[in-house]
């Protein structure tokens, strides 16, 4: 009777698992020894310690970046932390993923072997022998390699960055840099750029190779002609190296039509990354006390007084505080200033743009107006005026009750005590600017 029983009950439960099967209901379980004992998910990249545990990559990695030299289940102190690829394991995983695809299991693709330290050094040694034999044709397909595997993984990255590769491309820009004429290496030299953008931020030793006077000079190069991808990457890099360093800001200030092309790349965008870096080395070459009298003299004469109040009417955030930044710079100057009071637009924008972008937009436009109204010498003194009249003093006085930097704090006062004189006989807008403006009272 005992048995009859059990028979019966374990035909109803094969019958049972059979339509749960056939109804997609039963949940496919994973062999413990396909099962990464970190994540205990299926392992996509087996990899195998010194150890002889074996570990989905991406797990083992993390735990070797955080700091750890032991094994996490042996708890051995690991003889090497390059873990080697288990291709036997991965192949079974495969094979098992293959079996199962009624249940909706996929094949997990065969991982690409992230480069390894011993490559990258091999691939900078022969980088460096290219250099030195003028092989302009190898180096640069040795550049390109180095700029695939940097887009194939993170990984590649930090092991490409962590072995100096940064320096010795930039060393390498230096010597093709030193050609009687730049047009003959172009093409590895703009490659050897294309490839540095993807290492921000450089280290110390790849700024001063291409801080030198020839490397300083190509960029300034490809910053005056040639492609528009030579002209972005060539900002870009410029940007790395001038933030921060008076020295080569003072370099590019002395680099002959170096200012016309970074006013030329505002003018004539080629795209918002190659704006923004333009703007910032503007910024620190008016900022640069030895050099920007002269400077900023060069850039008025240009127009950017004009061509920064045009971009600010209508612009994205990060632009527009980094056109306020290089206006707040040229009015450091009466040329600059006499250029802002000629320009209808000054006024108007300046107050706009107060609690409408960001907080560093309004200590700018606070700092330009207090520049502007200080230092007005003109007769007609048209300036307070105008800014009482588009709605600055509500919005100063906002500004100190909401709350801003200490200085900024010190500036909108004093534009409030010399605004103040013209309130009786002057009608103040009442500022739509301010309708949606959070308040703390």
């Amino acid at each position: 009777m005992m048995s009859t029983w059990r028979k019966r009950r374990a035909a109803y439960r094969a019958r049972k698992e059979r339509l749960e099967v056939e109804n997609g209901d039963m949940e496919l379980a994973i062999p413990n020894h396909f099962r990464c004992p970190i994540s205990l998910d299926l392992m996509k990249d087996p990899v195998t310690l010194s150890t002889g545990i074996t570990y989905d990559r991406q797990s083992i990695e993390k735990w070797i970046e955080g700091g750890n030299v032991t094994c996490p289940i042996t708890a051995q102190v690991l003889r090497s932390l390059d873990p080697i690829p288990n291709h036997t394991i991965r192949k079974m995983i495969q094979d098992w993923c293959v079996d199962n695809k009624s249940f909706g299991i996929e094949r997990i693709p065969t991982p690409r072997i992230p480069v390894s330290s011993v490559e990258a050094l091999e691939i900078q040694s022969r980088i460096t022998a290219s250099c030195n034999q003028g092989d302009r044709v190898g180096c640069r397909n040795l550049v390109a390699k180095i700029k695939t595997l940097l887009k194939e993984s993170e990984r590649n990255k930090r092991c490409i960055l962590s072995n100096g590769t940064a320096s010795v491309l930039s060393a390498a820009f230096e010597v093709f840099s030193r050609a009687s004429s730049f047009s003959e290496n172009a093409a590895v030299l703009e490659e050897i750029l294309s490839c540095l953008t993807l290492m921000f931020p450089l280290d110390v030793e790849a700024k001063g190779y291409l801080g030198s006077s020839a490397s300083m000079n190509c960029l300034v190069w490809f910053l005056k002609g040639g492609v528009l991808s030579g002209r972005r990457n060539a900002v870009l890099v410029l940007k790395e190296l001038v933030s921060l360093d008076q020295r080569k800001v003072e370099a590019l200030s002395g680099i002959e039509g170096g200012a016309e092309a970074l006013f030329k790349l505002i003018k004539e965008p080629i795209c918002p990354t190659a704006t923004k870096a333009s703007l910032v080395i503007i910024y620190n070459m008016a900022m640069s006390t030895p050099t920007n009298a002269r400077v900023i003299s060069s850039f008025v004469d240009m127009g950017i007084v004009s061509l920064l109040m045009e971009m600010l009417v209508d612009t994205e955030k990060s632009i527009c505080e980094k056109a306020l930044g290089v206006l707040d710079g040229i009015c450091c100057s009466d040329q600059g200033r006499e250029k802002a009071y000629d320009h209808s637009l000054t006024i108007p924008v300046l107050v706009k743009k107060i609690h409408r972008v960001s907080e560093l937009a309004t200590e700018f436009s606070v700092s330009i107006l207090w520049k502007l109204c200080k230092n007005e010498k003109r007769k007609e003194g048209n300036v307070l005026p105008e800014a009482l009249q588009v709605g600055a003093f509500q919005k100063l006085l906002l500004l100190l009750q909401v709350g801003c930097g200490e200085r900024t704090k010190e500036k909108a006062t004093e534009l409030l005590k010399l605004l103040n004189p013209y309130r009786e006989r002057l009608e103040c807008i009442d500022s739509s600017d301010l309708k949606d403006l959070k308040r703390p009272f």
